[in-house]
């Protein structure tokens, strides 16, 4: 009879475990016993599921071979203990598999996203003058040097012409708005539009506090809406 070499291997851990010599000891008398264990052609199982004796390393061999495989694909936990337990039992089967899957490199590097697919990408309209229309975005997390640690980029969205402020940490709404007047509105004047990656609340206290600075009141509410 051809018999696989891996079952050899489950045979071989009973020798070094006390709980499978205690066992093979009350099989070779009754099996199966009151606990359902019985003894198969030499394997011990337990409710016609092959037990396997506390040896780590086939214990590790096994969650593999059913979750790192080709067929296995690195399913899920919950996947790889529901065909785990329909052919082996061991105390702690489910606990090993969790750790397994957790330490498992190509299962951590796979990270799944639970968001909805992203919209269509929409462009920015072309600038028709330079400094019109201009981007702001921070560069944070640098060295300091006498202080700063921050760099401010303005960039002209049209000659692609950029400004790097120094800026320290922490930084305000205000004082960025202070900033950008004394030295991007001081040589280039208003802007018409600026793109930046920061939150609603930022921009909005970024742009209040800028036109506060220049003596200008936005009347948003008595803006008459273009027609078209």
């Amino acid at each position: 009879m051809v018999q696989p070499q891996w079952i050899q291997e489950v045979i071989n851990t009973y020798a070094t475990d006390p709980k499978a010599q205690k066992l093979l000891t009350e099989l070779a008398i009754v099996s199966p016993n009151a606990k359902g264990f019985n003894l198969d052609q030499g394997i011990i199982r337990k409710d016609n599921l092959i037990w396997i004796a506390q040896n780590s390393a086939l214990q590790t061999k096994i969650i593999s071979a059913f979750h790192a495989s080709a067929v296995a694909g690195h399913s899920r936990t919950k996947a790889t203990y529901q065909r785990l337990k329909q052919h082996f039992y061991w105390k702690g089967l489910k606990k090993d598999v969790e750790n397994f899957i957790q330490q498992c490199v190509v299962c951590q590097q796979a990270k799944h996203t639970h968001l909805p697919p992203a919209g269509l990408l929409q462009p920015l309209p072309i600038p028709e003058g330079v400094w019109q229309d201009i981007s702001m975005d921070f560069i944070e997390g640098l060295p300091k040097s006498d202080g700063y640690s921050i760099i401010l980029v303005v960039v002209d969205r049209l000659s692609k012409f950029a400004h790097f402020l120094p800026v320290k940490h922490p930084y305000t709404a205000p004082s960025i708005a202070k900033l950008f007047l004394d030295t991007i509105v001081k040589l280039h004047g208003f802007p018409k539009s600026i793109v930046s990656d920061r939150d609603p609340i930022f921009v909005s206290n970024f742009w209040k506090e800028l036109f506060k600075l220049y003596k200008s009141q936005p009347q948003f509410n008595n803006c008459i809406p273009p027609t078209v």
